[in-house]
């Protein structure tokens, strides 16, 4: 098969044996697959990843090993996406580890994860994951809404971490993908929404989807210009400079949920935490059943942010058209 690997900041093309599959895996031919800024940072040397990128995806499962015949004519054809974290269970690993124990899949102590932790991502044909990873997809659910699932899931974690009845207004902080998506699912919950961001033309996709938003510049003239005070604020700029501003904005006892992730590091202030006691909240993986359930109610559509849809053969081209301003989702197929 055709697939990507991560070599020296780069992506390179590399002829590849399917993946062999384990009991109670499936093997997955990819429909579509969704460029994360993570992909970009794994680029740039995060985690030091170097095999296939890629864990935004939408697919149909070709192949299934160690179930009885009737499992495999249920899974046969299905058109599924799949979580990111690989746990104990599916390694066959007894006795499971302490998280895996109370439920805690995602934190797993010997997890790996799909295309940014020691298992081979969806820049490729075909992919490998347990079958206990895997969400069938809807029919009305369109394979370019499919693909968004894993962020629609991450956006998804927040309402699973906060009572957000105890809020009346949030401001998210960043205007690329998944702080639009974050936005989208805060405004299913909350009518008073405020997206801050430096793109027009990103924040004007905030408003069609009912948002408001808020021009910034994303420098030194922002903190001393901005008195904006919100009881909670989810900082998603993707960048180091974003947490400054974002304990500016959170009010005393407030909540500041964090979602970024980026390669290197971020000098961080911890005065403002302690002296309006903050309450800050890391956010990474969400729940699949619920980002199924807003794209199948039409609650949430993701689909006016993809950008442009390129051939996985064009992974490397699309990469960098990825990282130009003004880009929101670009998608590969195979």
């Amino acid at each position: 098969m055709l697939a990507f690997e991560v070599s020296r900041g780069r992506l390179r093309a590399a002829t590849k044996a399917q993946p062999k599959l384990r009991k109670g895996w499936a093997l997955v031919k990819i429909r579509l697959v969704g460029i994360c800024n993570t992909d970009i940072e794994i680029l740039r040397g995060y985690h030091g990843f170097r095999k296939t990128p890629g864990h935004e995806f939408v697919g149909e499962v070709v192949k299934v090993a160690g179930v009885s015949e009737s499992a495999k004519r249920a899974w046969f054809g299905l058109r599924v996406t799949g979580e990111i974290n690989i746990s104990c269970p599916a390694f066959g690993y007894r006795p499971v580890c302490g998280f895996c124990k109370r439920g805690l899949k995602t934190h797993c102590a010997r997890r790996t994860v799909l295309g940014i932790l020691g298992h081979d991502g969806v820049f490729a044909e075909y992919v490998s994951l347990p079958l206990e990873n895997l969400h069938s997809v809807p029919n009305n659910v369109s394979d370019e809404a499919a693909v968004f699932v894993e962020p629609l899931a991450a956006a998804c974690e927040i309402l699973a971490q906060i009572n957000i009845r105890n809020f009346r207004r949030a401001a998210v902080l960043g205007d690329g993908k998944l702080a639009q998506l974050i936005a989208r699912v805060l405004r299913t919950k909350l009518s008073d929404v405020t997206m801050y961001g430096k793109h027009e033309e990103k924040l004007k996709l905030a408003r069609l989807a009912k948002i408001k938003t808020k021009k910034i510049r994303g420098d030194e003239r922002d903190h001393a210009k901005l008195r904006d005070s919100y009881a909670l604020v989810v900082e998603a700029t993707g960048s180091p400079t974003g947490l400054r501003l974002a304990q500016e904005m959170t009010e005393p006892r407030g909540t500041l949920v964090l979602k970024s992730t980026f390669h290197g590091t971020t000098a961080v202030e911890t005065w403002p935490i302690v002296v309006k006691e903050l309450s800050i909240i890391g956010s990474r993986c969400g729940p699949f059943a619920d980002a199924i359930a807003l794209l199948c109610g039409s609650k949430v559509d993701p689909t006016p942010l993809i950008t442009k849809t390129f051939l996985l053969a064009e992974a490397p081209k699309a990469m960098l058209f990825a990282q130009q301003r003004g880009v929101m989702k670009v998608l590969l197929k195979p």
